[in-house]
């Protein structure tokens, strides 16, 4: 973005780096889960790590084996659990898409009860155990039960333990049980949270599509009254005319000509309902350009006037699709810019991006000598030229072009 530009940018109120709401909040989503996924995994693979080194310093290395085959494999039904539960549909009900989930419970429950064997550890046993139970996905009101009665029985492990062997390493080293007894609770917690998320987001989808469908039924609406009322004044005249065919030829013939210009109106009437709901606002036709070239790999830097929605649409929109298409088609395919400020009267929109050495300039392959010519006709300019490495489009459309 050229220096002026970009100050103009900023000399006014500007939304810094705008993106589709739609898009971030989807990215969102997945970010949660990864979260979701990492923390507790970590948790599991730390506390593990850490057993692991009392072990070695203290147990043969028979012992050691055992317990790392017993963690190997406790690790890997998480994994795989933790994978079931994001596939698993959220619909209760919707038995046909749920797959079996109890072989990979046993084997977490086969995997934690070798574990803890070798360790020689109740606690161990009994905490992995737990966790492969939580990571399951329960119906409502089973979680929280579940996991009541599972650190219960937690608690009970650890009591017995360090009765039953006081000399032990739980008994020796407390913040190592506490640690490791935390784990199955706090996995319960962070799969409540993320379902939390997920029905979010289906709620948004579902706003979504119902807001679309209501989008639908409105453009019925609006063309079942458009074109009800057209048809049915046409056929009037050419009934009309059918009538005055035998007994005034030219009074016929003038309400024909009546019908014909009739459907000139619908026609033209259609058209102008189409081209309504085909309109996207600027701001939302900006931040959809810049989620296209993110998409595609490049930096996007987007700054977009707080006012840009009275900014003519039907000028400024196919610029923006085609400079957007010209971005990915012949840009170097690293970084980009798209601005749009008023500035002296005009609104000005600079697209910017890195070149390649044979970028071809505006109106010669490029796709935009129509875009130039439909700018002009509202007394616009498009300027298209080379800086260093960088290939900028301005276009400045008079703020007195109604949007």
């Amino acid at each position: 973005m050229s220096g002026r530009t970009h100050d103009e940018c900023h000399g006014r109120t500007v939304a810094g780096v705008s993106t589709s709401p739609a898009a971030a909040y989807a990215r969102d989503v997945r970010v949660t889960w990864w979260y979701t996924v990492v923390s507790i995994m970590m948790l599991q693979v730390f506390g593990l790590f850490v057993w692991t080194l009392v072990l070695i310093l203290n147990e043969p290395v028979a012992t050691t084996v055992l317990y790392l085959v017993g963690a190997a494999g406790s690790v890997a039904s998480a994994i795989l659990l933790l994978v079931h539960y994001r596939r698993e549909p959220l619909d209760e009900n919707d038995a046909t898409a749920r797959r079996p989930v109890w072989p990979l419970v046993l084997a977490g429950v086969a995997s934690a009860a070798l574990a803890g064997g070798a360790a020689g550890s109740l606690l161990l046993g009994v905490v992995l155990s737990a966790q492969a139970l939580c990571l399951v996905r329960w119906r409502a009101g089973v979680r929280l039960r579940l996991v009541v009665m599972l650190t219960l029985v937690i608690v009970a492990g650890w009591v017995i333990e360090a009765h039953l062997n006081p000399e032990g390493y739980v008994a020796q080293v407390l913040g190592m049980g506490i640690f490791i007894a935390m784990l199955p609770p706090l996995t319960a917690t962070s799969l409540w949270w993320w379902d939390i998320v997920r029905e979010l987001d289906r709620a948004r989808r579902a706003e979504g599509r119902l807001a679309a469908a209501q989008e639908r039924l409105r453009l019925a609406s609006d063309l079942h009254d458009l074109q009800g009322h057209h048809l049915q004044v046409i056929a009037l005249q050419l009934e009309l005319a059918e009538k005055m065919m035998g007994r005034d030829p030219e009074a016929a013939v003038e309400q024909v000509r009546a019908a014909r210009a009739s459907v000139d109106d619908a026609r033209r009437g259609t058209r102008d309902l189409a081209a309504r709901f085909r309109g996207v606002p600027l701001p939302d036709e900006l931040a959809n350009a810049a989620d296209l070239l993110r998409a595609a790999g490049l930096t996007v830097e987007l700054l977009v006037d707080t006012e840009a929605g009275r900014a003519p649409a039907d000028v400024l929109g196919p610029v923006i699709r085609e400079s957007t298409t010209n971005v990915l088609k012949h840009g170097g395919g690293v970084s980009a810019s798209l601005s749009l400020a008023r500035h002296r009267g005009s609104w000005v929109l600079v697209v910017e991006n890195d070149a390649r050495a044979a970028a071809s300039p505006v109106g010669d392959g490029a796709g935009l000598s129509g875009i130039a010519e439909r700018v002009r006709t509202v007394g616009g300019t498009v300027d298209a030229a080379h800086a260093g490495d960088l290939f900028r489009i301005t276009v400045r459309v008079p703020e007195e072009v109604p949007a």
